[in-house]
């Protein structure tokens, strides 16, 4: 298999963090801006390659990282809403951050604003959903490492703070101690 993608994106990590948890034997190759769009249909990463098979989408190469290890993808409901919430918080940001380097800014485009309150209402739904106790770092479902990915990068490039939201703190503070995930924190780069 070989992924594609940079060390900084947060879907790159959530696959990356999933291969070596499986023990998938892969090969990471960088990709920019430029190589997304020529390789690429989305024009952006991972794309995953495995044999004849092109992934384009971090959640159809977990799916299928997890099919080829065994392992189910997304069988509870609720880790999958808690997936889906995080995505749409993270997607959201990431257009707010790539759109704040061409000058367009929350406080100037009224569209913008209702993203940026999207966002806020995303943390404090992703809070309650992890307010239920202990996280065994052995079998983080891949809702609440999506969050993880989430919100690490979003503190990296400095998009939100959580600390208003003692749960998603909790939550970060057990991540961070997991190897996998400390390893692939978006400030490392190799």
């Amino acid at each position: 298999m070989k992924l594609y993608g940079s060390y900084t994106s947060p879907y790159v990590r959530h696959c990356r963090i999933v291969l070596a948890e499986c023990g998938v034997d892969h090969e990471f190759v960088e990709a920019d801006y430029a190589a997304s769009a020529r390789l690429s249909p989305t024009a952006r990463v991972p794309f995953l390659d495995d044999g004849d098979r092109r992934l384009h989408d971090s959640a159809s190469i977990l799916k299928h990282i997890r099919s080829e290890t065994g392992q189910d993808f997304m069988a509870d409901i609720d880790d999958f809403e808690t997936f889906l919430l995080a995505n749409t918080g993270l997607d959201t940001s990431i257009n707010l951050f790539l759109l704040e380097k061409e000058g367009l800014l929350p406080k100037d485009v009224p569209y913008l604003a209702r993203q940026q309150a999207r966002v806020e209402s995303v943390l404090s739904e992703l809070n309650d959903r992890c307010s239920s106790g202990e996280l065994d770092l052995a079998t983080i479902p891949d809702g609440l490492l999506r969050v993880g990915c989430f919100l690490s990068w979003a503190l990296f490039r400095q998009r939100l703070t959580i600390d208003m939201h003692r749960h998603l703190l909790a939550l970060m503070a057990r991540l961070d101690a997991d190897p996998g995930f400390a390893r692939t924190h978006p400030s490392l780069t190799a």
